[in-house]
């Protein structure tokens, strides 16, 4: 019997995963990533952090051998393609579409002065009001610091791309982008809602060097006969979707409208919510970008939709530094989570700053380190140094939420997939209780949202709602009444200490 698949790939800075998704049942039949130990990253200096977009196009091809094989998919029944990728990267090529040097990666910081120098002379108003963050440490200052460091190799580029539009070139053959990728560059404008010439001119960066742009759900290009080859797939099977790891984590969990947002707890932490209208953060301690529905199609009015993003540097690593250092040796994360419910809501008292992870830029790229506030030597115990590291890392987000808010942004529903910090009940009980919000978990994971996006952007599913009814939801936790008293006087303690 035929069936129909979406695939979907998730172009991660440790690994690519493809995931293969039926389209009648919308669920997951095969998934698999490469390499199966972490992608290597190569820091040439300090602060530098660069990949070979080549190794990415070849960690793609094994994990689609993978998930065909796995599946028993036909090469035909694969009927769309989507793509989601690490943000910010900077990928140059030449004519022949061949990468001119190595990616410079999300996580690289040598461009920051070239965006400080740039918020610092266009003002504060014109990259506010036109780009809605600070130029920042984003692609376009990325690109600027290869212009005045490469001259030579920048007078070679043809096209620069970001990392998911490298894949879909290698993919279709043709350059193309995206206005949520340019977003997400700085080198969208919001006011004129074109590329931000303003910006490019000040860096002296040719207009043409960025590549035309395709919607982000629809048709964006076809695989071409060289790339089927390559990885088994039908010539002609469409791209139909791509987008960055954030917009794409909030799409993987049906996130789309106002007062929704997707939230995830690793090592570190980000909140993305989406808001219906253009506004920024006067002081840019969060970012925006274009959502994955910004003015489009399948967004009913065509509406504006932006993802406001909100990064924690200090959160999953607060925990797992208490683990190595504060909770009884050997023990889980579980048997931690059961320790730390030993102690009341707010720990007696006692609060934990989780910023010991480097510059935050909540508190204004401040680096005000971790510490512990309030502690007494006769009441205080493991379980209470567990229990208020954990919600001192919600009341993190919750901080940065009022930033949102204060964009006008109402934050009732956060869905997040039920792992790390997740996994704990008194980290998402918290984060109800002091947000007022409803955290639904689901089982989802980026590679699988792409290949529903995929659905979307072919027109197989008519809106998200029908592309996302397999979505299943683990588990939902609701703010509890009685106890949400003392979680604000919890917060209400802690935030009177942020400097």
């Amino acid at each position: 019997m035929t069936r129909n698949y979406l695939l979907g790939y998730d172009v991660g800075s440790s690994s690519v995963k493809a995931s293969l998704v039926d389209v009648e049942s919308g669920a997951c039949v095969a998934s698999a990533f490469y390499p199966k130990t972490e992608a290597p990253i190569k820091a040439v200096r300090a602060g530098w952090a660069e990949q070979d977009p080549d190794a990415w196009w070849e960690y793609l091809k094994s994990a689609t051998a993978d998930v065909l094989a796995q599946s028993g998919a036909a090469k035909d029944e694969v009927k769309a393609i989507g793509i989601s990728y690490q943000m910010h990267g900077l990928v140059c090529v030449d004519k022949d579409l061949k990468p001119l040097r190595d990616a410079i990666i999300w996580c690289d910081s040598r461009a920051v002065p070239y965006g400080q120098k740039a918020f610092d002379e266009l003002g504060s108003e014109q990259c506010l009001g036109h780009l809605l963050n600070s130029p920042g440490n984003f692609t376009a200052a990325k690109l600027a610091w290869v212009r005045e460091n490469e001259p030579e190799l920048f007078n070679k580029i043809y096209k620069v791309m970001l990392p998911g539009d490298y894949i879909a070139c290698k993919l279709s053959g043709t350059p193309a982008t995206t206005v949520s990728g340019l977003s997400e560059g700085m080198m969208w404008d919001f006011k004129d809602n074109c590329p931000a010439k303003f910006l490019l001119d000040f860096y002296g960066i040719p207009a043409s060097m960025l590549s035309d742009i395709v919607p982000t759900f629809g048709v964006q290009g076809e695989v071409n006969a060289a790339a089927a080859a390559e990885l088994g797939l039908a010539a002609g099977t469409p791209i139909t979707y791509r987008a960055g790891d954030q917009p794409n984590n909030a799409l993987s969990l049906d996130v789309f409208e106002p007062g929704e947002a997707a939230t995830t707890a690793g090592t570190s932490g980000v909140v993305y919510g989406v808001l219906g209208n253009v506004a920024y953060d006067p002081q840019s301690r969060v970012n925006t970008f274009a959502h994955v529905n910004h003015l489009s199609t399948l967004n009913a009015q065509r509406s504006t939709r932006l993802g406001v993003l909100l990064c924690i540097n200090g959160t999953g690593i607060l925990n797992s530094w208490m683990r190595k250092n504060v909770a009884p040796t050997g023990i889980g994360y579980a048997e931690m989570n059961d320790l730390a419910a030993q102690a009341p809501i707010g720990a007696d008292g006692l609060s934990i700053l989780p910023f010991g992870n480097g510059a935050e830029r909540v508190l204004c790229n401040k680096e005000v380190g971790a510490s512990i506030h309030g502690i007494n030597f006769n009441t205080h115990t493991q379980a209470h140094l567990l229990r208020a590291a954990q919600e001192g890392i919600v009341f993190s987000f919750a901080y940065g939420m009022e930033v949102m808010q204060q964009m006008g942004m109402s934050l009732k529903t956060i869905r997040a997939g039920k792992a790390n910090m997740f996994l704990s009940p008194i980290f998402r009980n918290t984060l109800a209780g002091v947000t007022g919000a409803t955290i639904e978990l689901c089982d989802t994971d980026g590679s699988v949202g792409a290949a529903r996006g995929a659905g979307m952007g072919a027109g197989i599913y008519a809106d998200h709602h029908e592309a996302f009814a397999a979505l299943k939801k683990l588990e939902v936790i609701e703010p509890v009444a009685k106890d949400v008293p003392a979680y604000r006087e919890a917060y209400e303690r802690w935030r009177k200490l942020i400097p």
